[in-house]
């Protein structure tokens, strides 16, 4: 078990400027403030921006809360065990790989679906194959990483649309995928719209130089990414789990109606990323053309999740054999801090 958290101790000054700030802002602990660490599935991109965006304005600060990590990570397999595991206090992931941990006794649950619909897809160079369906891999070679979250969505998407996996010729790649596809090893790869297309168009030579099908188009009727966190987090302290996911959600507000700074700010957030504003800028366009928002939100909100889409996504990941147990859905999201907040919020 994780050693419980203890509060950062402020001096008497202080610890006196952050109570009249919590009571400003409306909430917040009583004995200081509250040090977290946060774990990304991958290595940084648009949508992680509203971690960033939410440090940055102040957010987490007003909430009582500092960031003592945001840390990069390498799948959402690995994030989602450090999270369950307590060794990060929050998390962002995949969240049918969510549902995939939780069948192998990985204690996490999804707080808010920052991706309404998976931007998962399959990518090719438009000169060389058109794909109009998935069944159009039938006779050609496809670049398959066989774990995690991509791989996952490769078997659902072709169980679901009938098309025989013998027909395909499928190699093994390894992250990033881009050159396999590029130099012609393969004719198609697995590809997020808000991650790597964006490099991927660039390197075949522009916009509209790719041919790309998204799951969402042909059956796989599954959530994105989100915000995660461990059940023993939500049991012990759950008052400060609402305050995480009110700053979040606050700054994913402020992402949407304000790509252009959450790029700046991600580009400004560590020399390495000096230069990947426009790229940065162009995910994010993806996810707010494409993933963000859905009747759901428009509904209740950004962030909400419904039992009729996490239903179908456990479904469909139970159908395609890839759970390792039976997955109740009502133990892998926890809509409450998410409704909470825009009851309070409007």
């Amino acid at each position: 078990m994780p050693e419980p958290r203890r509060p950062r101790v402020l001096s008497a000054v202080s610890a006196l400027s952050a109570l009249c700030l919590l009571a400003a802002c409306g909430g917040g602990g009583q004995d200081g403030t509250d040090s977290v660490t946060v774990q990304l599935d991958y290595q940084l991109r648009g949508n992680h921006g509203i971690f960033h965006v939410a440090e940055e304005l102040g957010y987490f600060a007003e909430a009582g809360i500092e960031i003592e990590d945001i840390t990069l990570g390498s799948g959402s397999p690995d994030a989602l065990r450090i999270v369950g595991t307590g060794r990060a206090d929050f998390g962002f992931a995949d969240l049918p790989s969510l549902v995939t941990a939780r069948s192998q006794q990985v204690p996490v649950r999804a707080l808010a679906a920052v991706n309404q619909v998976s931007p998962l897809g399959l990518c090719t160079l438009g000169d060389n194959l058109s794909l109009q369906a998935p069944g159009d891999l039938v006779g050609h070679t496809v670049g398959v990483h066989p774990a995690g979250s991509t791989y996952i969505f490769y078997e659902a998407l072709l169980a679901a649309n009938g098309v025989d996996r013998a027909g395909i010729e499928e190699v093994t790649v390894t992250p990033p995928y881009e050159n396999y596809l590029i130099e012609g090893q393969v004719d198609a790869v697995i590809c997020y719209i808000d991650a790597e297309v964006p490099q991927l168009e660039d390197a075949a030579g522009g916009e509209g130089s790719l041919s790309i099908l998204l799951g969402s188009d042909h059956g796989y009727d599954a959530y994105g990414s989100g915000l995660v966190t461990s059940d023993q987090m939500i049991a012990e302290d759950p008052e400060l789990v609402q305050r995480f996911t009110d700053a979040y959600l606050r700054a994913f507000a402020y992402v949407v109606d304000n790509p252009e700074e959450t790029a700046r700010i991600l580009a400004e957030s560590a020399p390495e990323q000096a230069d990947n504003a426009d790229l940065f800028l162009r995910q994010l366009q993806a996810d707010i053309d494409h993933t963000f928002t859905s009747e759901t939100t428009e509904a209740a909100g950004l962030g909400a999740m419904d039992e009729e889409r996490w239903t179908a996504t456990v479904d469909t990941l139970a159908e395609q054999g890839v759970l390792d147990g039976p997955v109740e859905v009502a133990d892998v999201y926890d809509p409450s801090f998410t409704e909470t907040h825009h009851a309070e919020n409007g």
